[in-house]
């Protein structure tokens, strides 16, 4: 599902609500918690899941054109770290 799906169908189930704002809504959620993930903060939410960064440290990497060693500096990815609720909702039968 891609975010203009998630829209269109939060926007399906919620007919009282306009279309522009559950994109307004879905959006600042977004951008929320990429915000805190920016700032070194995890994002919880519970029974989903928990947002973080992972620091991934220095390394000598390799070109795969020229295979020369290349210095690859230390950079922070997106984790995220599945909760209860929905492992068991994903591994039910």
């Amino acid at each position: 599902m891609i975010k203009s799906e998630l829209i269109a169908l939060l926007a399906e189930r919620n007919p009282h609500l306009y279309l522009r704002d559950v994109e307004r809504i879905v959006t600042t959620i977004f951008d929320e918690i990429s915000d805190a993930m920016a700032r070194g903060d995890r994002v919880e939410l519970r029974g989903f899941g928990a947002f973080s960064t992972k620091e991934r440290a220095a390394r000598v990497g390799r070109n795969p054109r020229t295979g020369e060693a290349v210095q690859v500096e230390k950079k922070y990815v997106p984790y995220f770290k599945c909760g209860k609720e929905l492992r068991e909702r994903l591994n039910t039968k």
